[in-house]
């Protein structure tokens, strides 16, 4: 199973990348936003992947971080959603737009993606409501796991000119992730149940994003506290 492919970004289309490495070609299909934040052709590039084996089928799926993965792969598992409806949700909301949406049930903003029909998006909140306190606590993106050991990936090695990108600034959305995180951990170490947990951190997390896990934790608490 290939988990990771790093290479040269040799050949960009509509819905799906070509990644070159040490000599072979790799199609990998991506979501739109994940399209959007692939470098130029010509560059390194190293996403995680996700390969679907059928019998008339062999494809490839890159993500840019392992919490946009493990969605795709829990959203393929609900019946009726398959991986271009996976793709086309993620690529409408974001990995934390999808943890956020299915927090909080708010289905609505799950029919917003492109194939997607109310029954459709009802039956993905369901279904996923109880897996989201495991994804949201999910974090780190590929640049990061370069600096680590991995397994199952296919590197491009010495093959010119790639090179191991350069570490980068952590972004904004995988610092709000680690806060969710955090608030996620402590308010179950404090008995919430992981879906009434990740509902409150979710919308206190919409309210006013980009807060740290302390500002999380204090907001998410005063939305579990009884109402009189």
């Amino acid at each position: 199973m290939i988990g990771k492919l790093t290479g040269r970004l040799d050949y960009r289309a509509q819905d799906h990348i070509l990644i070159d490495v040490r000599g072979v070609g790799y199609i990998v299909y991506c979501s739109e936003r994940t399209m959007a934040a692939l470098p130029g052709t010509g560059e390194a590039v190293s996403l995680y992947t996700d390969m679907v084996v059928r019998e008339d089928l062999m494809q490839l799926y890159g993500f840019t971080s392992l919490v946009e993965k493990e969605w795709h792969r829990l959203l393929c598992s609900v019946q009726g959603v398959g991986a271009k409806v996976s793709l086309a949700i993620l690529g409408t909301l974001g990995p934390d737009g999808v943890s956020r949406a299915i927090a909080l049930g708010d289905w609505a903003s799950v029919k917003a993606a492109k194939g997607v029909g109310p029954k459709t998006a009802q039956r993905i909140v369901l279904d996923l409501k109880d897996k989201a306190p495991g994804v949201m606590a999910m974090g780190g993106t590929v640049s990061e796991a370069m600096d680590g050991p991995d397994l199952d990936v296919i590197d491009a090695g010495d093959v010119a000119p790639v090179a191991k990108p350069k570490p980068r600034k952590q972004s904004k959305p995988n610092t709000d992730a680690q806060a969710q995180a955090g608030a996620l951990s402590a308010l179950s170490n404090l008995g919430y149940s992981p879906s009434d947990a990740a509902s409150a951190v979710a919308e206190a997390a919409a309210a006013e994003p980009g807060q740290g896990e302390a500002a999380l934790i204090k907001a998410a608490l005063k939305l579990l506290a009884p109402k009189n």
